[in-house]
């Protein structure tokens, strides 16, 4: 999203041992994840996932995630393959375990790009942030 300066390398990434989506380690680091639609896909939801920060107080690429607004455009290069416009029309936050329940990993449907990170309140007695915050985007017509 570079109207909020967000740019980021993404990896793929896959599932945790727990069940949960992988997030790389590396804040400056996104992940795609694999096990759904890519980028560019023709139907389904193509999900990148990244932090807000880090253990040791660094920012993350998603960051200013939260600042995003329906109408904002978000761009995927895919090296030599056609740069992706998207445009966001939904930014809400989820409880930490009702991720899965917005039917965001889907795999058919309308194409869409979904980007998840942390949101919500921070608790550190309870294990971190209490939230998922969710930026969902439609591919713009070409």
């Amino acid at each position: 999203m570079a109207s909020l300066g967000l740019s980021a390398r993404v990896v793929p990434v896959g599932v945790r041992p727990d069940g949960q989506a992988e997030i790389p380690p590396d804040g400056g680091t996104v992940g795609w994840y694999r096990f759904g639609p890519a980028p560019g896909s023709a139907t389904g939801s193509a999900v990148l996932i990244g932090h807000v920060d880090t253990a040791d107080g660094r920012l993350g690429r998603f960051a200013k995630l939260e600042r995003g607004a329906p109408g904002d455009r978000v761009t995927v290069e895919r090296g030599a393959a056609a740069v992706l416009t998207y445009r966001v029309t939904r930014v809400e936050t989820v409880p930490k375990g009702g991720l899965a329940a917005t039917g965001i990993f889907r795999r058919d449907g309308p194409a869409q790009l979904v980007l998840v990170t942390c949101g919500g309140a921070y608790d550190r007695s309870a294990g971190g942030y209490q939230a998922n915050l969710i930026v969902t985007a439609v591919p713009e017509p070409t």
